[in-house]
């Protein structure tokens, strides 16, 4: 059986904060290698035609009330980010920038940035937040805002992206293990229990 968990997340999917909270630990469980995957949703949702959560009627007003129980459940601290939804561009360009140094550092910002997002409410659609959340692992300004604007780091983005749709990624948080997909921070119940008893 294959090891290897991969998690697909977009840094403005507020069900993805808690799924990054967790996702080491079950990870950690099964002694499965974890790997992370920032998508833009924005840009697979052109081709579903989905819209973003927080932006649709009813919807919206649920998602905000199921938000707040589970950061209760959880005991997590939850703050929704000034801006919703929003574009997480700045944030999946650092992400793999960092991931080119070391892919452990690259999975530390972003969980750091899910919390300066989620826990603090800062804008982390700002690029400047993402700069400075990288430079507190210890990381030079110039070297990270350089880094963001390299145009190989730009296309891997776009593969990124592309490469989630071929892998039948539409949602965040959007998890596979041995070609089994799993939707929703609702369903790593699920995922944890079909790695146990190794599918049923």
């Amino acid at each position: 059986m294959n090891k290897v968990l991969d998690f697909y997340f977009d840094f403005s999917s507020p069900y993805a904060y808690f799924a990054v909270m967790d996702v080491g630990k079950l990870a950690e469980r099964h002694s499965l290698t974890l790997h992370w995957h920032p998508i833009l949703l924005g840009a697979i949702f052109k081709k579903t035609g989905a819209q973003p959560l927080l932006s649709m009627p009813l919807k919206q007003d649920y998602a905000q009330h199921d938000l707040e129980r589970t950061s209760r459940l959880n005991k997590l601290p939850f703050i929704m980010p000034p801006k919703m939804p929003f574009m997480s561009l700045a944030a999946c360009r650092a992400f793999y920038w960092l991931e080119r140094q070391d892919r452990r550092v690259a999975n530390s910002f972003a969980k750091n940035l899910f919390k300066a997002g989620y826990q603090m409410g800062l804008d982390i659609s700002d690029s400047a937040v993402v700069v400075d959340v990288v430079v507190a692992l210890g990381f030079k300004e110039d070297d990270v805002l350089a880094g963001l604007k390299d145009q190989s780091i730009k296309d891997e983005v776009r593969s990124a992206v592309d490469n989630a749709q071929d892998a039948g990624v539409f949602g965040s948080p959007y998890f596979i293990f041995n070609n089994e997909p799993f939707w929703g921070y609702d369903r790593m119940p699920m995922l944890d229990e079909w790695i146990t008893q190794k599918g049923w």
